[in-house]
């Protein structure tokens, strides 16, 4: 692809309101803790696909590409800080994160120790994609966060832009350690098949247990509106279902889906969270 992206390293803490756990998306508990489920997986998950590319480090030739490797590691270590805080709130309130991240740190620790540095590459490409999807969505369609504490949006809006902007960098190693012909091809679409049957059994089984551990398992009203926005026409999972087929073209590169426009809210949203970070410090001070 001919589009170059150098990711931005933006070090950014969101300060936030840890009361609001369970009602910072104003569609209700069902659809807040959609989101809250998903930061579950994030700082194992990004730990993992920063090791994966680590393998290959020394294999990488081209200059680039090793710059916006470094500039990927880079994002992610922030990306896991910020959600190891926002996974500490949901423990400080009663959700049980620590036994579902300890599935998952299993999980990907047999992956690590199990499976070839090809297939742990193949499962990060898988996976990165599937983010980037959901950050496109998100970004372009604020029907999902729309009206949402501000702290909460922009935590969950520069995530997305980061995701977006680095979404073609693990695709392009990918193709020069492992390569591009049928045997590379055959390895990154069963990868894609299997993490995303993985990924989204464990995702179901944690969101239901998030909902118990609030009392919600039973609200079936909650549970109406998470699966409208989740299936329903113009939801996440039919919304998704065209870039995600695309995927196996043997041509595919996530560039191929050419949404460098949302990166253009990038600079304000960094304004607005220094102005979280001015509150919070005259609230020190008083």
């Amino acid at each position: 692809m001919s589009i170059s992206v150098l990711p931005v390293r933006r070090n950014l803490k969101f300060y936030l309101p840890a009361e609001k756990i369970d009602s910072w998306n104003p569609q209700g508990a069902h659809w807040t803790q959609f989101f809250n489920t998903l930061s579950i997986f994030f700082p194992v998950g990004e730990n993992f696909f920063i090791k994966s590319v680590r393998n290959y480090r020394n294999d990488i030739i081209d200059k680039e590409l090793q710059k916006t490797v470094s500039a990927f590691i880079g994002q992610e270590a922030f990306h896991s800080r910020e959600h190891v805080e926002y996974n500490q709130a949901m423990m400080d309130a009663g959700i049980p994160v620590a036994e579902m991240e300890a599935t998952v740190v299993k999980l990907l620790g047999w992956v690590q120790d199990s499976l070839p540095n090809s297939m742990q590459l193949a499962a990060t490409v898988a996976l990165e994609h599937l983010t980037a999807m959901l950050a496109n969505l998100l970004l372009e369609d604020d029907r999902f966060i729309k009206d949402s504490d501000p702290h909460f949006l922009a935590i969950w809006k520069w995530h997305a832009m980061e995701e977006t902007e680095h979404k073609g960098v693990v695709f392009d190693v990918y193709n020069e350690v492992v390569g591009t012909d049928s045997y590379a091809y055959s390895l990154r679409c069963f990868a894609f098949l299997v993490a995303n049957l993985i990924f989204w059994s464990l995702f179901y089984r944690y969101y239901f247990k998030v909902m118990k551990s609030r009392g919600e398992h039973k609200n079936l009203r909650g549970w109406m509106t998470s699966l409208r926005n989740q299936f329903g026409k113009g939801g996440v999972f039919p919304s998704m279902f065209g870039e995600w087929l695309s995927f196996f073209r043997p041509d595919f590169h996530p560039w191929q889906h050419n949404n460098l426009y949302v990166l253009d809210e990038a600079e304000s949203l960094m304004e607005q969270v220094d102005q979280f970070a001015r509150k919070a410090q005259l609230s020190i001070a008083s």
